[in-house]
């Protein structure tokens, strides 16, 4: 199947979807953005997916009601806001996320059951609930369904990100004879390990999904990429994937898609391109990096042993430091591996930094300098390890740690 980047697309690309954002005052910066809104036409299919802290914020508590056991129901908005997490805010914190989702009903006209509620930034404040009052009104009647009003969006949910995420695909169903859209918006810089990182995820389409196909869909794309990403091997209280499906490219396919259909396959494919490549930007914009890092495990016995080899590999500070370093000393990386428990014997690991062989069966090998040099010009710094155990294999997302990051965190709350 071909799919098709779309450029500057983003979480309005998919048919029935508008979006804005709006500065409620959250931020010291009074015409920083700090509200944004997802709204589809009509009351639409819904999943979501949420962290497994046991500390789980006001909103994912909320929302995890609202969606039920099957972890998706119909719903017409989702509403974001950054600034305050509105976590660790006792009974107090969970009315005020009741208060946010009504306000936001009583602008949008809806019942309160069909908005989705989000919140990112400082964790133990309790939100201002006449920010909304004022701005949620007025962030209704400014949304729109270009891309101007998904960037809004974008930019509205950054905290300490340095850039928005977006990214959005399209490709034709010859099933149901249609072009259909996935499009969507993440913020996420720092607290970065899953399950699933200090992310905020918003994900659309146009296809009619059955709720049980969008959850598993939902799950399965998580698993693939934003569980995949470690920035400092910190989780957050409030990750949130919601992915919403509003069936308008459907109009003379009556049935929404199922399970294990061949639409529902193409669809999975788009899905896991769009959360890989807001996953991978995730990577990219670690608190104070420089560089990406992405950690291939091939030759794994099981899944489970790839995973345990890469993401050791990922989160060890001594890899990450030497990556900010421009370091070629690969036995950090035999350290980080040798402890992640994954089975496999050391005399049969290859090994290779920035596409340089550094490990053959288990022993060094001869490279040059020169070329090390030269590759960590790149933005992406590749290792790339093979147990040689079998046919599991993985990759996890990372990114380098330099002193900006401690600067940052140790300022945080400043």
């Amino acid at each position: 199947m071909e799919l098709t980047t779309i450029p500057d697309g983003g979480v309005t690309s998919a048919k029935g979807f508008m979006a804005g954002g709006i500065a409620s005052g959250y931020h010291s910066d009074s015409d920083r953005m700090d509200l944004a809104l997802v709204e589809s036409r009509e009351p639409c299919c819904v999943a979501g997916v949420f962290t497994q802290s046991e500390f789980a914020a006001a909103p994912v508590q909320l929302n995890r009601t609202n969606l039920g056991s099957l972890g998706a129901s119909v719903a017409k908005a989702v509403v974001i806001n950054s600034g305050c997490a509105n976590a660790a805010t006792g009974p107090k914190g969970l009315e005020n996320a009741k208060e946010e989702r009504h306000i936001a009903a009583d602008a949008i006209q809806c019942t309160d059951d069909d908005v989705l509620i989000a919140s990112t930034g400082q964790i133990g404040q309790q939100l201002n609930l006449d920010q909304f009052r004022n701005s949620l009104p007025q962030l209704h009647k400014k949304i729109t369904s270009d891309t101007k009003g998904g960037h809004e969006a974008a930019l509205a949910i950054m905290t300490t990100d340095r850039h928005p995420k977006e990214y959005a695909v399209k490709y034709f169903d010859d099933d149901i004879n249609t072009e259909i859209t996935v499009g969507g918006m993440v913020k996420g810089a720092g607290m970065i390990m899953p399950n699933m990182a200090t992310m905020i995820a918003v994900i659309t389409t146009d296809l009619s999904l059955a709720q049980t196909a969008a959850h598993q869909a939902l799950v399965d794309a998580v698993n693939q990429s934003f569980n995949k990403v470690s920035v400092d091997s910190d989780t957050s209280t409030n990750d949130t994937c919601i992915l919403m499906a509003s069936g308008e490219a459907c109009e003379d396919y009556s049935y929404p898609i199922a399970l294990n259909s061949p639409s529902y396959k193409r669809f999975c494919e788009a899905l896991n391109k769009v959360t890989q490549e807001l996953a991978k930007d995730i990577a990219g914009d670690g608190e104070g990096s420089t560089r990406m890092i992405t950690v291939n495990v091939s030759g794994a016995e099981t899944e489970e042993d790839a995973d345990k080899a890469a993401r050791a590999v990922a989160n060890s500070p001594l890899v990450q430091t030497a990556v900010a370093g421009k370091d070629d000393n690969w036995g950090v990386i035999v350290a980080a591996l040798g402890k992640s428990q994954a089975k496999f014997s050391q005399e049969n690991v290859d090994l290779s930094l920035l596409g340089i062989p550094m490990l053959v069966g288990g022993m060094p090998v001869d490279y040059d300098k020169a070329d090390v040099t030269k590759a960590y010009e790149n933005f992406e710094v590749p290792i790339d390890i093979n147990l040689h155990e079998g046919n599991a294999k993985t990759t996890i997302w990372s990114c380098d740690l330099t002193c900006d990051y401690v600067h940052l965190n140790g300022a945080y709350q400043a």
